[in-house]
């Protein structure tokens, strides 16, 4: 009879569980109220180009539930690390901006950068195929003004009101909850194959820029187009670019997959390491500015968040310098409690009616009072502008401020008026005035519905070794694909950008081509919206080439902080070492002792000498060149252990520099390393300044056909 009444007891269970349980097939799409909805595609707007409206109920109840998801960890850009810094000023744009901190020379005005992932959670490796987030908050005179953008100058969307799309589409599948930090899968695909606007941004991330060498060695852009406005209240539109001092640098798909397990805190510690060093990490600002009158003179929009403007039709103006020199003292208190916010500005910047940019200036605060648990998070220390606040804002979670007096409200006399309203001549902040005559409607403008111009040009404007890194990141993505449908929805997509891609990898996928689709390609509009106004065309030419896209142009002229694996073993030869050693470190590169064990290795003068890796912990791809050092007993305990063959085949295999000396040249020739001795880059008692001018190149890229057939 128990055993009867057991039963009972949890059918009735599975019962009440079936009540929550919700079958999406075949139903509409509602609000959390129930209200039925046509378009969850496009924000509410003064117009197909205007302002994102406040009543928008649809897309804040869509971005508020999707900002509360998680707690605390930020629900995207979870894995990062941050640095403090200085910026200063070299050359004022007072005919652009009224802002001091693009007019005073004089100032140092200290900033704090964070940098992250974006699909992974807090956990996940720095290595990732991701988009890096590029965030940096300015302490200003003025106030706080927080430039929070990416290492890529596009993103993924056009309209706010499709983030929560996009992010769920990109983590883990909520069934099974894989795949982690990763888009190869079929969910990601099957939004992109349906979302053509995402194309430009996922070209971008099938590149060598979604897995960069280092932090210090990738761009970063402020995305959007916001506004400069000067003391005449002119507006000119702008662009922000950072650029590295040490270039653009990646590293190849392979490395990255041994490099999340050799070291998953890799960029990370890189970052901690050089600073720690004195090695600081400096970042040039750049603007691009469009005048108002030219808005409409280009084949794109400027509103739109996925196109760029390419530099070659509007130069960037460098106006300053960003160097990092301090690390956080403690990670927590500082790297993950910063909040920045689009919205946090400073008089001389204000908005356009990006759609993008529009929804983050509410989502950011939205999140930050989720994570951080309280209005008041502007007064936790890396928050704090350096200017005094003063506002009727009181109490809240977590106050830590005590204002005096006995009110707080506005217009008063009892506290002499004050705190009291400043005209705009005495700094305060006062949005550009721009006409607005338009219908509200829900909808995007038809100068947004070019999906394919950018990533065509994009592509080719890549040079054939990175052509082919995208062909293959293509490849893999779609491989790790389950649904047939999903690979030719995208196969097909591909071929809109570029026919010869496309071709390569539906042979890496043993699948062909379709020739055409059954559902309309552009899905990201209304159930209401007139869909042929919005498909977008066949790919334009508005610009053959664009080299700057290609990092194949990037600075090639220092080896600061490159990490050089010296193999060595007790009896090496110290002097020819030395030299070595002494020509790289001179240019800043750290050269580190890998010996067959830990602590000591003694050279042929019988010096010990401190190691810093044993072969057995670490590995090939966390360096960026390979050194031998010569002497016969040195070279010989080597032979004895394959790791180290490992290690220089490797090192070939990823295109990097590689030199020996003196006996070193035979342990060369027990590798796959021994048949192409004339490489470019290997050197057998060669120069250390070739060797030096080889690894400022980052990889000898004309290799990479015969790197291919290096054994796993």
């Amino acid at each position: 009879m128990a055993k009867k009444s057991s039963k009972k007891t949890d059918s009735k269970k599975i019962e009440d569980l079936d009540v929550n349980r919700v079958d999406y097939e075949g139903n509409p799409m509602t609000t959390n109220q129930g209200l039925k909805v046509n378009d969850t595609n496009n924000s509410l707007k003064s117009g197909e180009r205007g302002a994102t409206l406040l009543e928008d109920f649809l897309l804040r109840e869509k971005i508020t539930h999707f900002d509360h998801e998680r707690i605390p960890e930020r629900i995207v850009h979870a894995r990062g690390s941050g640095a403090h810094g200085v910026f200063k000023l070299t050359n004022p744009i007072p005919e652009y901006s009224k802002a001091g901190i693009f007019n005073d020379t004089e100032r140092s005005t200290s900033v704090f950068v964070r940098f992250s992932t974006v699909a992974g959670s807090k956990g996940s490796p720095d290595l990732a195929r991701d988009v890096r987030g590029f965030a940096t908050k300015f302490y200003t005179e003025e106030g706080t003004w927080d430039l929070v953008g990416n290492n890529m100058p596009i993103f993924f969307i056009q309209d706010a009101m499709k983030f929560p799309d996009l992010i769920h589409s990109v983590k883990p599948e909520p069934n099974k909850e894989i795949p982690q930090a990763a888009s190869a899968h079929d969910t990601f695909y099957d939004f992109v194959s349906h979302t053509t606007e995402t194309l430009h941004n996922h070209i971008w991330v099938m590149s060598d820029r979604a897995i960069p060498r280092s932090y210090r060695m990738m761009e970063g852009f402020g995305i959007h187009t916001f506004r400069l406005i000067n003391d005449k209240n002119e507006s000119h539109f702008v662009k922000f670019h950072w650029k590295p001092k040490l270039g653009v640098h990646s590293v190849t798909w392979d490395e990255a997959v041994k490099i999340n397990g050799a070291d998953a805190d890799f960029h990370r510690r890189d970052l901690w390491d050089a600073i720690d060093a004195g090695e600081y990490p400096v970042w040039e600002l750049g603007i691009q500015v469009v005048p108002e009158k030219d808005e409409h003179k280009f084949d794109f929009d400027l509103l739109d968040p996925t196109k760029l403007i390419p530099e070659e039709m509007v130069p960037v103006q460098v106006i300053g310098e960003m160097t990092l020199n301090r690390n956080p003292d403690n990670f927590f208190a500082e790297t993950e409690q910063v909040a920045f916010l689009p919205g946090h500005i400073v008089p001389g910047i204000d908005f356009t009616n990006d759609p993008l940019l529009q929804g983050r200036l509410f989502s950011y605060r939205d999140t930050q009072l989720s994570r951080l648990g309280t209005p008041n998070f502007h007064q936790i220390p890396i928050n704090k502008p350096v200017t005094k606040v003063y506002n009727n804002e009181r109490d809240g979670h977590m106050q830590m401020d005590i204002p005096k007096g006995r009110g707080a409200y506005f217009p008063n006399s009892l506290m002499g008026g004050c705190p009291h309203l400043s005209k705009m001549a005495e700094g305060g902040f006062t949005h550009h005035e721009e006409r607005i005559d338009a219908k509200k409607i829900r909808g995007r403008s038809e100068s947004f519905s070019d999906h394919f111009s950018q990533p065509a040009l994009f592509y080719r404007s890549l040079s054939d070794w990175e052509k082919e890194h995208v062909a293959s990141a293509y490849s893999f993505e779609l491989g790790k694909c389950n649904q047939a449908h999903v690979k030719e929805r995208m196969l097909w997509v591909i071929q809109k950008i570029n026919a010869d891609l496309a071709k390569t990898v539906a042979n890496n996928l043993g699948m062909s081509i379709p020739k055409q689709i059954d559902q309309p390609i552009n899905q990201a509009i209304g159930a209401d919206a007139d869909v042929a106004k919005h498909q977008p065309g066949d790919a334009k030419n508005y610009l053959d080439k664009a080299p700057m896209l290609s990092q194949a142009n990037t600075k090639f002229d220092s080896i600061a902080t490159r990490q050089i694996a010296a193999l060595v073993a007790d009896g090496f030869d110290m002097a020819a070492l030395k030299k070595i050693k002494t020509a790289l470190e001179d240019e800043g590169a750290m050269v580190k002792l890998i010996a067959p064990h830990g602590g000591t290795v003694k050279c042929d003068q019988d010096k010990a000498h401190d190691v810093d890796a044993a072969i057995s912990t670490t590995e090939s791809v966390l360096f960026d060149a390979i050194y031998v050092a010569g002497g016969d007993k040195a070279v010989d305990t080597m032979k004895a252990n394959s790791k180290y063959k490992k290690f220089i085949n490797e090192a070939f295999k990823h295109c990097k520099a590689i030199a020996a000396d003196g006996a070193g040249e035979t342990l060369i020739d027990q590798t796959f390393v021994a048949d192409h001795k004339d490489d470019a880059a290997v050197f057998i008692n060669g120069s250390a300044k070739d060797f030096r001018d080889a690894i400022a190149q980052h990889r000898n890229w004309e290799r990479r056909k015969v790197a291919m057939e290096v054994p796993a």
